[in-house]
């Protein structure tokens, strides 16, 4: 197999966690996040550089504190329509919330998608990660670890049985015959779950990517093994080398245990390269980056997120880092659980703690041209990724990227230098599922 790193484009607009200071960057417009022609100009320059996908985050909560972009965003699924009739190769993988929406709902519109883009659609499974989106929904209160991450799995298999609902050949159009539909291709799912009922079909065939490819970005331990269980393509955390290669390999390992290629599973870390004329001067822009963003109160803000958004300013400083392991249960349970260890462990203050939510930590993908491709192709010859799910902050920083790294990872074989497909399956290297109902007719047929 081909040694090829996968690239996916991730926009944020006006700035999301981390980045507070970014909509105040003359080249970033202060609408960037809702003009929709921002995001078709980002998903052109990155099909123009053969990425794999662009992707659209999302969330449904939010109070005055939240970062800029996610206070005034598009609804992801309406977005990439619109971009999907601007390119022609580029993935398009939108976030979508299991806790909150129906499978049956979230199957058609994906599978939509999936029509209009001729097949580039994905699905981003998230379980929402803010606690306050249940009083969005008509419940007092977010779902539980367990919970949601079940609801999760049988949303994901109650769409895949919905995109089976009609067979490859179920249309054969005979005017002569007057036969629109083969009724014997045409299948209802009659799913009764744990936590869903649906009689189906869905009122839509497969695309030619046969199914939206399934993402998924969760760390936790109900995370990975719902990774392992049914995602494509995972978008990763990074952090270390050391840590990048522990989640790779374990990620890996999971799938196979479960019968799964690991091959088919694609694993995106998050990278934010800043490439500059040399080292030194990409370093000195990632400083200058770190100063414009790091301003406390969105500091503490954001610390707040990992624990269902809670107002840390009601508490003192400089005591010691409160007790609120309770909150960390139907929030961000992981992050929240490495703070509060770490909290402890170390004595800190809540100011310590929150000072060191957004602390500066020298990103392994900067430098020039050649030293970014150089880390690269170490992170991925050491096992840590498939692809780099990329941010940046404006688009003078992409087109340093694409115009200088892109071209030093095609020359090494690295990266392809024309797309292999028409279809996010096709350039990810991932199969088309067969149809559940042709392969049973054919096993009883053999």
């Amino acid at each position: 197999m081909s040694r090829r790193i996968h690239l996916a484009l991730h926009p944020y607009g006006v700035g999301g966690p981390g980045q507070h200071g970014l909509w105040k960057d003359p080249l970033v417009a202060k609408n960037a996040s809702i003009d929709v022609n921002y995001y078709i100009e980002q998903a052109k320059a990155a099909e123009h550089a053969l990425f794999d996908a662009l992707f659209v985050v999302d969330s449904q909560f939010i109070n005055s504190t939240y970062p800029s972009h996610y206070l005034n965003r598009l609804e992801p699924l309406t977005l990439l329509s619109a971009v999907a009739t601007h390119t022609k190769h580029l993935g398009l993988v939108g976030t979508a919330s299991s806790t909150y929406n129906s499978p049956f709902n979230l199957a058609r519109r994906f599978a939509s998608l999936d029509h209009i883009s001729a097949g580039r659609a994905g699905w981003n499974v998230v379980t929402s990660f803010d606690t306050g989106t249940s009083r969005n929904y008509g419940l007092d209160e977010h779902l539980d670890y367990t919970t949601r991450y079940g609801r999760a799995l049988e949303s994901v298999q109650v769409a895949q049985g919905l995109w089976d609902s009609y067979e490859d050949d179920a249309f054969p159009a005979d005017v002569e015959r007057g036969v629109f539909l083969d009724p014997s291709r045409l299948h209802a799912l009659d799913h009764a779950g744990e936590h869903f009922k649906v009689a189906g079909p869905l009122n839509i065939s497969r695309s030619p990517q046969g199914q939206p490819v399934i993402f998924q970005a969760g760390v936790s331990e109900e995370g990975r093994d719902l990774a392992a269980r049914v995602a494509e393509g995972i978008y990763a955390p990074g952090g270390t080398l050391e840590s990048a290669q522990e989640y790779y390999a374990d990620i890996k390992k999971r799938t196979a245990a479960y019968g799964r290629d690991p091959e088919h599973i694609k694993v995106f870390i998050h990278g934010g390269p800043i490439v500059g004329a040399t080292d030194e001067e990409a370093r000195r822009r990632e400083r200058e980056i770190f100063e414009e963003d790091n301003d406390f109160a969105s500091n503490l803000a954001l610390l707040g997120r990992s624990f269902g958004a809670y107002d840390f300013s009601v508490h003192d400083l400089d005591a010691p880092f409160p007790d609120v392991a309770h909150l960390a249960e139907k929030g961000g349970r992981t992050d929240a659980g490495k703070i509060i260890e770490r909290a402890k462990a170390e004595g800190l203050t809540l100011r310590q703690v929150a000072e060191s939510v957004n602390a500066f930590r020298r990103s392994p993908f900067v430098g020039a041209p050649e030293t970014v491709a150089d880390t690269i192709e170490k992170w991925y010859d050491a096992g840590t990724l498939d692809g780099i799910n990329l941010a940046f902050r404006n688009n003078d920083d992409l087109g340093r990227f694409v115009d200088g790294v892109v071209p030093l990872l095609q020359k090494r074989g690295l990266f392809r230098t024309e797309y292999e497909a028409d279809t996010l399956r096709g350039n990810l290297g991932l199969p088309v599922p067969e149809n559940r109902h042709t392969v049973a007719r054919r096993s009883v047929n053999d």
